[in-house]
């Protein structure tokens, strides 16, 4: 998989960066903050005017072609922000209400307003059919009285109707790096908004909801701390690794690829120089996880490590790594 930023016939492509160049060397690198109106047009995001258009099917008949009605769905469509012509970005039902990118970034404004966070990344992914804004906060996490982590959020949309509008506590600066993510009763990292007509009701709520933001690194801060101060062996975290990453099938080769993701983990847990301080407890099994998801893991269909990256990266932004760290942290946390 490719890293999948929006490129243009131009020679542009529909990403912007703050103060640091994004590993895939595309897009736009301003030298400050961004305001989210910088974001917006810097990564060709503004402008798009998403909206729903009744679908039709045309059937060639012996008697020249036929237009079909096709009741209850829709084709999603933008203005190109380059040719200024209707691209259709997918098909959705009735039930879909379009997100345009100006709400998007409003969104995050409002949060920048109240919590002193400033734009850090935007981007268009699959053509227009995902997009995503990052805003660094001003408040870091703190683990093992040293270990000091930036704390940023992350909200991405889908125009095809496929995900939810998803807004992520994290310590990731999307797309440039992989993070650990986990967690909290009480202390959610992700909030979901469906695509429905209620949907801008929603996302007052979701303002009021991250609140969390702050709960979350205050919540993963106590929780690390817990966990640095627990021992654990290398037999309890593979216990924990079978767990995390149980075999759907017997089989040699399964049994084989479980030998070396054990055998992986148990590296990293053990040599690994991220390890320094924490080695030998729960916080040290559980960053061997993370890493191992993050930067370790195979990345199936690729060739290159800049191609390993980028399907590292997409897993982030789509959330497809969340569910083994998550797990990861539920049996490791004290």
């Amino acid at each position: 998989m490719a890293h999948e930023i929006e490129q243009f016939t131009d020679g542009t492509a529909a990403f912007a960066t703050a103060r640091v160049s994004a590993w895939h060397g595309l897009g736009v690198r301003t030298d400050s903050a961004m305001t989210a109106e910088e974001a917006m047009r810097l990564a060709s995001l503004d402008g798009w005017n998403v909206r729903k258009v009744p679908l039709t099917a045309t059937e060639i008949t012996p008697t020249g072609a036929e237009s079909i009605e096709v009741p209850q769905h829709f084709a999603s469509v933008r203005t190109h922000p380059k040719t200024g012509r209707p691209e259709t970005l997918g098909v959705v039902g009735t039930d879909f209400w379009p997100m345009q990118n100006e709400e998007h970034a409003e969104f995050l404004n409002t949060l920048a307003d109240v919590s002193g966070a400033h734009f850090e990344t935007a981007g268009s992914l699959k053509n227009g059919r995902q997009v995503f804004l990052t805003m660094k906060l001003p408040q870091t996490m703190t683990v093992a009285g040293s270990d000091r982590t930036d704390l940023y959020i992350a909200a991405s949309n889908s125009h095809d109707g496929n995900s939810k509008f998803r807004v992520v506590t994290t310590p990731i600066r999307v797309v440039c790096a992989n993070t650990e993510r986990a967690a909290f009763r009480g202390a959610p990292s992700v909030f979901a908004v469906a695509h429905r007509s209620g949907a801008k009701a929603r996302i007052a709520q979701a303002r009021q909801a991250l609140g969390l933001t702050f709960k979350y690194a205050e919540e993963f801060e106590k929780a690390a701390e817990r966990m640095v101060q627990a021992e654990l062996t290398l037999t309890e975290l593979q216990q924990v690794v079978d767990q995390v990453f149980p075999m759907t099938h017997d089989g040699k080769v399964a049994q084989a690829n479980q030998r070396k993701r054990r055998a992986a983990i148990s590296n990293l847990f053990l040599y690994g120089e991220n390890q320094a301080g924490i080695r030998g407890t729960r916080w040290a099994g559980y960053n061997a996880v993370t890493e191992y998801v993050n930067h370790v893991a195979p990345a199936r269909g690729t060739k290159t490590e800049q191609q390993k990256a980028a399907t590292r990266a997409e897993r982030i932004i789509t959330g497809t790594a969340d569910a083994p760290m998550e797990k990861a942290f539920a049996l490791l946390t004290v």
